[in-house]
């Protein structure tokens, strides 16, 4: 078994032991947090995204669904410059951790009155810069896009829950206010 392997067994026991222990789905994505952190910013697991495949073109790669408590978790592989869309994960918690490469995660708000299913009028309040251990907790509905740096860039996704084929998700377009629902990205199985 690989060092990053083991590092990423442990961190799923880990997050057991906080899931079993915690009902409160908000308390236990904040207590996941500081362990997602940890993972992100070993450096065997940096080591072993070098060679993992791009998932451009709405792919994700799938690393684990957790048959005990359903949480997922996903990995990205970007391409320098990458143009990431505006969306939500719907009802789900997400981390979403850098293990190599930058980027920008932004955030938006929602300004209209929310009484049209397709359309929505979104504004830009806040840019956050991240490298290589940053990890971000995006609350369910938060509308928000990652910006590529300019270089590679791979990401861990801990998901609270299966979304890709259960549940729609929002992609939103800043420029024609149109809201697209989608079930998400291309999951592709993939071993560490």
């Amino acid at each position: 078994m690989s060092e990053a392997q083991a590092l990423f067994d442990r961190f799923i026991d880990d997050v057991h032991r906080v899931w079993a222990a915690e009902p409160d789905m908000g308390a236990r994505m904040a207590q996941t947090k500081p362990l997602f952190e940890k993972l992100v910013a070993q450096p065997a697991m940096q080591a072993a995204s070098a060679d993992w495949p791009s998932t451009e073109g709405r792919k994700n790669l799938l690393l684990h669904t957790d048959p005990t408590f359903g949480f997922v978790i996903n990995a990205v592989v970007r391409v320098p410059g990458r143009k990431g869309s505006v969306h939500d994960h719907a009802q789900a918690y997400v981390l979403y951790g850098l293990l190599e490469g930058t980027e920008s995660l932004e955030r938006y708000d929602r300004v209209d009155d929310g009484s049209r299913a397709d359309y929505a009028e979104v504004k830009l309040t806040g840019v956050t810069m991240g490298g290589p251990g940053t990890v971000d907790l995006v609350p369910p509905y938060a509308i928000h896009a990652e910006q590529g740096g300019p270089s590679r860039s791979v990401a861990l996704i801990f998901r609270s829950e299966v979304l890709v084929g259960r549940l729609l998700q929002h992609g939103y377009d800043p420029a024609t206010n149109a809201v697209i629902e989608r079930s998400g990205p291309v999951q592709i199985p993939f071993s560490l």
